[in-house]
């Protein structure tokens, strides 16, 4: 007898639906064989699920079994197939078919002695079957059910061991489907234990990434050691605004997809912030392997990209993230196969001023020559560069400041401003593509940032004075409007101008404009 079950398949970050079709109708000596462009893991399957079913006192089919796994031209890796393969060879034998094995997607792995395993992608596989018609619910491992509950519009049914699964279909046992948790679970975890008011002094560089987070902009912050670089923006995902449950899910997907979720976690509520290791290799950065996984960028979707050390990257390593800081996302090649992970972050970048660090400490002595901090400085190419918008110094505090008990700006004063901030652009993109101001297009840019006669002067000179480019003049203006809604102005004033400016003026003093 034929039977037909559904399951799905991880096709980078998205599930792909996939028919289990199970037949033991041939006749000649009991084999297992699974076809439908299986790769090892799921070819292995057959031992694993022949066990499965025989220890756990069913009875295993004196026919050979033929499993297709279709559509049969995309790539089946997952080990999540074992608990559907299982059941539809458990179901083959009985004369016939509950009817529940039509109304539930399975997913789940087998251990030999039947219990179920958690799997990879089980919030994408949910997310999909909610988008069947027809389809009721899901069976998953019994670990992976919180992480599957907290997507609403599907019966979500975990299972522990194989026999509870085929009781389940057959009717004989009722398993109450989990509850939606998931706006439950958000607003637990939607919270953070580091604040602004940790950092002492810095009240200019808070004042920089306070309007680097109204309006979605890129910093780089260049500064001796020990100034506090690497404490701002670990702090900088505090004053951004919550992410909604959709967004949410969106960057949970990509933790399930990769098995980076902790088991006391079931979705990620706040901000990610990935901060990598310079050894970083390129597939490593953006995403790679075959088939294509995501990387770092992509994990640090809807949040934080903190890229500390910067010249010690590699620089085809950083080259690679031109395109994704120009997109939000990153297509990834092949010759059978092309992938897309979103890539929608900000990136936060750290160095020192040279190689030993005290370029610009008044009170430590440079030993570096002028050849080697151009080398060092070399290191970071001009495009690249030139996609980062806020170029932030970050000096080096005074015993005053820092031994002073006079609480510093906090990370909640901070997200006042930058939600205010972000209401305006939002009603001011209501109709674009566009969602903060550091999406603006050229024309967008010639709309919302208009500036006088006078205004038009200043930066005119900024862009002879410091050589800036094209892509640095537009970056100008999207920040001088960012300033402007921070202070709740309609227009672009000379002060917010200036403040614009100021934060591109690095480029003249480290590299080498003005030597």
């Amino acid at each position: 007898m034929l039977v037909k079950l559904k399951t799905f398949s991880l096709l980078g970050i998205d599930a792909v639906a996939v028919d289990v079709e199970v037949d033991n109708s041939g006749s000649g000596k009991p084999k297992t064989t699974i076809v439908g462009l299986p790769e090892t893991t799921v070819k292995e399957s057959a031992y694993r699920v022949d066990r499965a079913i025989v220890n756990s006192g069913f009875r295993h089919s004196v026919h050979p079994v033929v499993v297709n796994l279709a559509p049969a031209d995309i790539p089946k890796q997952a080990t999540s197939f074992d608990l559907p393969i299982a059941l539809g060879m458990i179901t083959d034998n009985r004369p016939y078919l509950p009817k529940r094995l039509h109304e539930y997607a399975i997913i789940g792995e087998l251990a030999l002695d039947g219990s179920t395993r958690p799997c990879k992608g089980v919030i994408a596989m949910a997310l999909a079957a909610a988008k069947i018609e027809g389809l009721k619910g899901i069976i998953v491992p019994y670990e992976n059910g919180p992480e599957a509950a907290v997507v609403d519009g599907v019966d979500v049914v975990p299972v522990s061991h194989l026999c509870e699964a085929v009781a389940f279909l057959t009717g004989e046992l009722e398993i109450e489907p989990l509850p939606f948790t998931g706006g439950t679970v958000f607003s637990e975890l939607a919270n953070y234990d580091i604040d602004f008011a940790d950092v002492r002094g810095q009240e200019t560089a808070k004042r920089a990434l306070a309007v680097a987070a109204a309006g979605g902009h890129n910093v780089l912050m260049i500064g001796p050691p020990g100034t506090g670089k690497t404490m701002l923006a670990k702090r900088f995902p505090t004053v951004l605004p919550d992410l909604t449950l959709a967004e949410a899910l969106e960057t949970t997907r990509i933790y399930s997809v990769l098995g980076r979720m902790r088991a006391d976690v079931p979705l990620i509520a706040t901000r990610p912030f990935r901060e990598p290791h310079h050894t970083i290799s390129e597939a490593g950065l953006v995403g790679g392997g075959s088939p294509p996984a995501p990387g770092e960028i992509s994990m640090a979707h809807n949040g934080v990209l903190f890229l500390d050390e910067l010249p010690e990257f590699n620089r085809r390593t950083l080259e690679v993230l031109r395109q994704p800081l120009e997109d939000g996302k990153v297509t990834i090649a092949r010759a059978n196969q092309s992938s897309s992970f979103p890539a929608n972050f900000i990136l936060i970048a750290a160095l020192n001023p040279c190689p030993c660090g005290y370029r610009t400490d008044p009170r430590r002595a440079c030993r570096c020559s002028p050849i080697q901090i151009e080398k060092y400085m070399s290191r970071i190419s001009g495009p690249l560069l030139d996609r980062i918008d806020i170029h932030l110094e970050v000096p080096p505090l005074d015993y005053a400041e820092l031994s002073s008990k006079r609480a510093g700006t906090s990370s909640a004063d901070i997200r006042t401003q930058v939600l205010a901030a972000r209401k305006i652009q939002e009603k001011r993109f209501a109709r674009s593509r566009a969602r903060y101001n550091a999406d603006m297009s050229h024309r967008q840019i010639q709309i919302f940032c208009k500036i006088d006669a006078e205004g038009d002067r200043i930066l005119e000179k900024a862009m002879r004075d410091y050589g800036l480019s094209a892509r640095a003049h537009d970056k100008i203006l999207r920040i001088a409007r960012t300033i402007a809604d921070l202070d709740q102005a309609e227009s672009i004033s000379n002060t917010h101008l200036f403040e614009a400016v100021n934060y591109r003026t690095l480029d003249r003093k480290l590299w080498g404009k003005d030597k």
